[in-house]
């Protein structure tokens, strides 16, 4: 009897009535029940055990493995390894896989998504391989589906060539692996025609069954239309690329991989630009379980458009943080340094990204080139051409470029520091000789070099690579025109021998009618034939169709009030303001005489009514210097100013109309 008074046989009963029916909670009680009677029941602990994974107990189930760890022994290494898988602990799963006495088939599976896990992709394909091989069941499907995104990731990951291993494509999943190696070898065409067959393939394949809904087949598909996008991507086909991405973002699918992958495909497309968008979609990528979904160059690409973002949004800390946290992981590549240097740059420091340059340069050798490149660059800009070209200098993958060697030229020849250009064309010169002696590009180095020394006046210098040039081509004219001319400054008998073997004369001459080239349509300038003279002196007396007369010009009308006895005004020609006679235009000045006189005169009134004009009317004041005494004006018919009419209505002060107030009614 199990404690409660239940049987241990009925308890065994419900255990087993549970498992069938997929109720493991309750054969979870149940078998509960039987271990606290019996600790020792291995049978007992075993159900346990498998009732713990079905509901994904995986921590506990752990702690059961451990606690009884003598008494199970090695019968649930299966069980320990996937939990530990589940719980992302790959490197504890892939030391108990590897520590079973005996590997079981489904050992090797377990060991095949572990392998895979740990991106140990030639492993992983060696076990699927085999699995394949000596194993026939209904699984058989389901490894080809993961040798096949084995094949991909190797593609994509490592940049392996692609291997032909038979695998069908019948299921949209193979499918869609293949699109995924083929996108890896840079095949972008074929591989977006793939996932459109793939898309094609998982409609159908839900579309059979009646309890899927449209909303589970566009979840189903969000995944392959990430990847349509990103091909689209890739082709330049940004707009395209970034609806599909916004469509997949609308529908939320549970996969945090694929939400954290699309959001940073979005911040590319974005860049500096959408800033706000950019930093909406970052949170995505930092979802809860992401580093165990995505490859480890997925999440360093992650990482680094993160500190990129921190940048173009200004958060100097936070750009510098990521991008020292990402050296730290990554000590050998380059990419967060040059990112540290474009933060420095942002903020006027280039002598401090300089330094930071030369200490990784120096650190890690093998990544020199790109570094290099960049401190040449921020060289130039605080102008320090000498030093940049000393830098380009010192890299060897690039010193004997064409590109390189015209880069070199060019800043020297800008530094007037013709010596350096020349020891740069010569370097070339001889490396070119050694590896591909009269290859194009060592000719066509020679070529350049005998040009920039004629052109500079170092034909002395240019001798020896004019030399070369026509040994190579003695059909070349210009070529040995160019070195009789250098000759001819150092030694003239060996200019002279070479002038011999110049063409002649009647062979350089073109065939061409001068004047039927010079009369045609095409023509600027028509060569006009003088009339042919009969004797010495032309008769004064020719018909009209022997000579053309000229016209004669028509002179010019001049204006009606012309006088042409006066100087004309030299700054005639010039606007009125240019000119040094203007005075500006006086403003506020009218012609009626508005608002003086006494008060209430008007302009247009006559001078009989000013009473100060009339001689009749004696000064009602005083003159300066007349007598003390006043005498009485005698009585006139003169009406007073204010009692004054305006002679005629045209005369009349004209009432100036009031502005508007702004503001309407009420308004100030």
């Amino acid at each position: 009897m199990a404690s409660g008074g239940i049987s241990v046989a009925s308890l065994w009963t419900e255990v087993n009535r549970c498992g069938q029916n997929g109720d493991f909670t309750r054969a979870l009680k149940a078998v509960t029940k039987i271990v606290q009677d019996n600790r020792e029941d291995v049978t007992a602990l075993h159900c346990k055990l498998v009732c713990l994974v079905q509901n994904g107990s995986f921590k506990e189930a752990l702690n059961v493995m451990n606690t009884h760890s003598k008494l199970l022994g090695g019968d649930v290494v299966f069980e320990k390894a996937y939990c530990e898988y589940r719980l992302n602990r790959v490197e504890s799963a892939l030391k108990t896989i590897e520590s079973a006495p005996e590997q079981t088939d489904k050992l090797k599976e377990l060991y095949g998504q572990v392998l895979y896990r740990m991106e140990r992709y030639d492993d992983c394909k060696s076990v699927y391989t085999d699995l394949i091989r000596n194993s026939q069941d209904e699984y058989e499907e389901e490894r080809k589906t993961n040798l096949s995104a084995v094949v991909a990731s190797m593609s994509q990951w490592e940049e392996a060539p692609l291997e032909d291993l038979g695998l069908p494509e019948s299921t949209y999943e193979l499918c869609y692996n293949a699109a995924c190696a083929l996108i890896g070898q840079g095949q972008l065409t074929e591989a977006l025609g793939k996932l459109q067959e793939a898309e094609e393939l998982c409609r159908v394949s839900l579309a059979e069954d009646s309890d899927v809904t449209e909303e589970d087949i566009e979840s189903e598909l969000a995944v392959i239309h990430s990847q349509m996008a990103y091909v689209m991507q890739l082709q330049g086909r940004t707009d395209e690329a970034l609806q599909l991405y916004n469509q997949v973002i609308k529908l939320k699918p549970s996969d945090v991989g694929l939400l954290a992958v699309t959001a940073n495909n979005i911040i590319t497309i974005n860049k500096d630009q959408n800033v706000f968008d950019s930093k909406k979609k970052v949170k995505l990528t930092n979802a809860e379980g992401v580093e165990y979904k995505l490859a480890k160059k997925q999440l360093q690409a992650i990482d680094f458009n993160k500190s990129l973002l921190a940048m173009y949004t200004n958060q100097a800390e936070q750009c510098r943080k990521l991008s020292s946290s990402l050296q730290a992981q990554n000590p050998g590549h380059p990419r967060p340094v040059l990112i540290q240097v474009a933060q420095l740059c942002r903020e006027k420091q280039h002598s401090r990204a300089i330094e930071l340059l030369q200490q990784f340069s120096d650190q890690h050798p093998e990544s020199a080139s790109g570094i290099k490149l960049t401190m040449a660059q921020l060289y130039l800009i605080q102008g320090h051409v000498t030093k940049a070209c000393d830098v380009l200098r010192s890299i060897e993958e690039f010193k004997h470029k064409s590109g390189m060697i015209s880069a070199l030229v060019t800043m020297y020849s800008h530094e007037e520091d013709i010596d350096s250009a020349i020891e740069v064309f010569k370097q070339g010169i001889d490396h070119y000789q050694s590896e591909q002696s009269g290859s194009a590009a060592h000719l066509a180095l020679v070529r350049e070099a005998a040009n920039f020394k004629l052109k500079h006046g170092r034909k002395k210098e240019a001798i020896s690579d004019l030399e070369q040039l026509w040994k190579q081509n003695t059909k070349d004219i210009h070529t040995l025109a160019q070195l009789i001319s250098a000759y001819s400054l150092v030694d003239t008998d060996k200019a002279k021998s070479l002038s011999k073997h110049l063409p002649s004369a009647e062979t350089m001459a073109l065939n061409v009618d001068v004047d039927e080239l010079e009369n045609s349509h095409g023509a600027n300038y028509v060569r006009k034939k003088a009339a042919k003279v009969i004797g010495e002196n032309l008769p004064k007396e020719q018909s009209q169709g022997d000579i053309k007369k000229k016209k004669k010009k028509k002179k010019g009308k001049l204006p009606k009030n012309c006088d042409l006895s006066a100087t004309p005004d030299m700054e005639r020609w010039l606007p009125m303001r240019e000119r040094t006679y203007y005075r500006g235009k006086k403003k506020g000045k009218k012609k009626d005489t508005i608002g003086k006189g006494t008060q209430g005169a008007t302009a247009g009134a006559s001078a009989e009514l000013d009473a100060s004009k009339t001689a009749s009317s004696p000064p009602t004041s005083p003159r300066p210097g007349s007598a003390s005494g006043s005498s009485t004006a005698p009585a006139s018919n003169v009406v007073p100013p204010r009692q004054q009419k305006p002679a005629a209505p045209g005369a009349t002060r004209k009432k100036v109309p009031q502005k508007k107030k702004k503001g309407g009614k009420g308004g100030w």
